[in-house]
């Protein structure tokens, strides 16, 4: 039992594969950071900023820029000081934390794009009752239970890894997944192996009945509307429908990727997909929102303008000051 409990940490073996242009994929990897930092915390600010974007589906597209922040933050900085260093080992509990915000990541993106589907259809279909439907009290628990509910879900879910022991420490990933954990443990974890996917399809299941239900009678409303209502709610749900594929794409591959053999793809292939969703999705999903809503973009442009008028007028006074001192001073010199 003392070789079962000796293993407390793991190498991170993926990172191997990227050894001959380590320093390329760390730039690489600053700047998708730094930009999905910064097109995520331009939507929260102006979100919260200008009253006129204090509405239900502004609001959840503002929680889904939060969301999308702490899932990059959780993966991006450690791959990053691992690409710098040689030293690819991770710890037993920082492993569990990084699978903890990864899945709780995961559900609060799926929570939040069921709930901003249930308010496209309540805008849509019951466009009269949507003050009522949507009051400012339902929203606001709306959003607290796409946190509370999926983290806490998590945490139990979790438990049944952190009791286990290892025997082996090597993961073929770049980060941390409950799958590749559970492989490593020195004891039969076939009830794991099928406990953790039914797990994980039960909660997200409901979110995924809600889309689809919300959709069906959004396209029912549509195919009995005029063309230019048809055309609003096209342009109003677009965007929306875009962050669900590209999210669910992004899981599927990864839950596809740790269940069966992908050797046949090239290893960088794999890597990039097994990124896309805490990488590409922050980034996607405020700039198809941003560029999309026409309400965000004017209040995005509007900020950005100020902004530069701010630091002009800034510079201007600087020179006035500048220019009015020197002649100060020349009034000064005895002629």
């Amino acid at each position: 039992m003392e070789n079962v409990s000796a293993v407390t940490s793991f190498i991170l073996t993926a990172y191997t594969e990227l050894e001959d242009h380590r320093y390329l994929y760390f730039i690489c990897f600053l700047i998708l950071y730094i930009l999905t930092l910064l097109v995520n915390l331009v939507l929260i600010v102006v979100t919260c900023t200008e009253k006129g974007l204090h509405e239900p589906m502004y609001l959840f597209i503002c929680n889904l820029s939060v969301n999308g922040v702490c899932g990059s933050t959780v993966l991006l900085p450690s791959m990053l000081s691992h690409l710098l260093s040689h030293n690819y080992e991770i710890s037993l509990s920082f492993c569990l934390l990084e699978i903890y915000c990864l899945m709780s990541y995961a559900l609060v993106e799926f929570t939040i794009l069921a709930v901003m589907s249930y308010d496209r259809y309540v805008a849509i279909c019951h466009p009269l009752h949507y003050r009522l439907l949507m009051s400012p009290r339902k929203v606001s628990a709306a959003i607290v239970l796409s946190w509370v509910v999926p983290c806490v879900y998590c945490a139990f879910y979790l438990l049944s890894t952190a009791q286990l022991s290892f025997c082996e420490r090597h993961i073929e990933k770049m980060y941390c997944m409950y799958f590749e954990l559970v492989k490593l443990s020195c004891f039969d974890t076939t009830i794991l192996r099928f406990l953790g996917p039914a797990l994980m399809i039960v909660c997200p299941s409901s979110q995924i009945v809600m889309i689809l239900f919300s959709y069906v009678r959004i396209l029912r409303v549509c195919m009995s509307a005029s063309k230019q209502s048809q055309a609003k709610a096209l342009q109003t749900c677009t965007p929306h429908l875009l962050s669900v594929i590209n999210f669910s794409v992004g899981c599927l591959f990864e839950v596809i990727q740790s269940r069966f053999n992908m050797s046949h793809i090239p290893h960088q292939a794999r890597i990039f997909l097994s990124l896309h969703m805490a990488i590409v999705t922050p980034l996607f999903n405020p700039l198809i929102y941003g560029i999309s809503i026409q309400a965000i973009k004017v209040q995005i442009f509007k900020l950005l303008s100020s902004k530069r008028s701010e630091a002009d007028s800034e510079r201007k006074q600087r020179a006035t000051a500048g220019s009015c001192a020197a002649v100060c001073h020349a009034s000064e010199v005895p002629g």
